[in-house]
């Protein structure tokens, strides 16, 4: 996995939502309708945009179980 940082997967579950309908929300449990609105419509610049995207492909391929040792 070179080039991958395991960081990632820390942020998902310490970062939150800082705007919108789920402000304050832990980026990995954002809801899959509200992550699949973003992808179709685009997700942000940034950290943030690349935060959701994976999370949205990690919910997508049924990936969650790697989240749980994680979260606290």
């Amino acid at each position: 996995m070179d080039g991958f940082n395991k960081n990632i997967l820390t942020d998902l579950v310490t970062i939150r939502m800082p705007f919108g309908k789920y402000k304050g929300i832990l980026i990995c449990d954002l809801p899959e309708p509200y992550l699949v609105w973003f992808y179709q419509k685009g997700f942000p610049e940034g950290k943030l945009g690349m935060l959701m995207s994976t999370i949205y492909e990690i919910k997508l391929n049924g990936l969650e179980y790697l989240l749980k040792p994680l979260k606290k």
